[in-house]
């Protein structure tokens, strides 16, 4: 299941052309219930008609624009592979859906561009992070949230220390000792339990056997190694900027802090050996590290608001803030999740029509502020009402 990215979100809302159709519903992973989601989504379906035809779609458009979700009806391996949640856009040019790690309420509307709302959880304050799981053996990199993680494509990064340096290391550096049901080890001169401790799941107990120049080339080659990888890594990430957490044994972990030139690698890693793990316990051990660090900006974020209030460089209103968003100047937005507020955006008057409840050609505001901000490059916090500051359902920071 791929992360829901900013790009996505660009060509997505790019793709539609009015009337666009936006549905929301929670699903089930397994079990009976599954069938229940099909009776949900058949029944936003004709919801999401009904509104067409007040819109005064014709029946031959219309059927054509719903045919692709109503296929999904009768697809019964895709209700067998699902998460906790289900978007479904279509319009007549586009069809999309994504089934996310995020329950849903059940929602079906007809708007000028499709709802995203919904959808800011995974991309704004539970930001993306990096993952890079490191033995001698195997290197992997994942991109991940605070809901998934997938793994990406290495491309030029060597998948193992043989491949970096020649499959004869093994036989030039390390002298093995059989050991019948003991954990693998590793051992470096003078670190005898850093480098000693177990990594569980190997059957021959391997080490950097004695001192001098044999255990001293051993860890140069490591050492070597650690910085292919991390040249490797800093090319491929196309966002510097997102935290990269490690998950190695000790002292690879400690190696590679040392050598790694990335912006954003945190300071603590994951200790153990990731090959012993399940990719959801590499997920769970890795977000613990990568929570403090998020909760820590959105702290901080919640500060700046407060500190600029009084010289015009933040705002709780959303007529002002929903300009400043299209302007490019919102730096950081708080939106609550749970919140609408229809009306209409009027670019090329710069004003801001509010409407107590949704009319026909309507939008919801706090969406489109929460768009802008993040198609320009803001950073967006989903958060509940009582996290947004200044009391209101949107708070932004300005950039000047």
């Amino acid at each position: 299941m791929a992360l829901l990215t900013r790009e996505e979100l660009r060509s997505l809302l790019d793709e539609g052309e009015p009337p666009c159709v936006s549905i929301y519903l929670p699903t089930h992973r397994a079990g009976l219930e599954t069938q229940q989601d099909r009776i949900r989504l058949k029944n936003l379906l004709r919801q999401a008609e009904e509104q067409l035809v007040e819109r005064g779609m014709g029946r031959t458009a219309l059927a054509q624009m719903l045919e692709p979700p109503r296929r999904l009806l009768e697809d019964g391996t895709f209700w067998q592979h699902q998460s906790d949640g289900l978007a479904v856009f279509a319009a007549a040019n586009a069809f999309r859906r994504f089934r996310v790690p995020l329950s849903f309420a059940e929602l079906a509307l007809v708007g000028e561009r499709f709802h995203v709302a919904p959808l800011l959880p995974l991309l704004g304050g539970d930001r993306p992070f990096h993952v890079l799981a490191l033995s001698q053996n195997r290197v992997r990199l994942f991109e991940a949230n605070r809901h998934d993680i997938r793994e990406l494509d290495l491309h030029d990064i060597p998948e193992s220390l043989a491949e970096a340096l020649g499959y004869d290391f093994e036989q030039r550096s390390l002298q093995f000792h059989t050991g019948t049901g003991a954990p693998q080890q590793v051992a470096v001169k003078g670190r005898a339990q850093g480098a000693g401790g177990p990594i569980h799941g190997g059957r021959r107990a391997a080490m950097f056997h004695g001192h001098g120049a044999g255990v001293d080339d051993s860890k140069e080659e490591v050492h070597k190694f650690l910085q292919i990888v991390d040249d490797g890594v800093r090319r491929l990430l196309r966002n510097p900027q997102a935290p990269l957490v490690v998950a190695a044994v000790d002292w690879v972990n400690a190696m590679y802090h040392e050598v790694s030139k990335h912006p954003s690698v945190l300071p603590q890693g994951v200790e153990g050996n990731p090959d012993a793990w399940s990719l959801q316990e590499l997920h769970a051990k890795a977000w613990q590290l990568a929570e403090p660090h998020f909760r820590k900006s959105q702290q901080e974020a919640a500060q700046a608001f407060d500190d600029m209030a009084s010289n015009g460089r933040a705002s709780h209103h959303l007529e002002d803030v929903l300009t400043a968003a299209f302007d490019g100047r919102v730096d950081t937005l708080f939106v609550d999740v749970e919140e609408h507020r229809w009306g209409r955006f009027d670019t090329a008057q710069r004003e801001v029509e509010l409407h107590g409840e949704r009319e026909n050609g309507d939008e919801d505001l706090l969406d489109r502020a929460a768009l802008e901000c993040l198609v320009h490059g803001g950073t967006v916090f989903a958060v509940e009402s009582s996290q947004v500051p200044g009391g209101g359902p949107v708070a932004a920071v300005y950039r000047y």
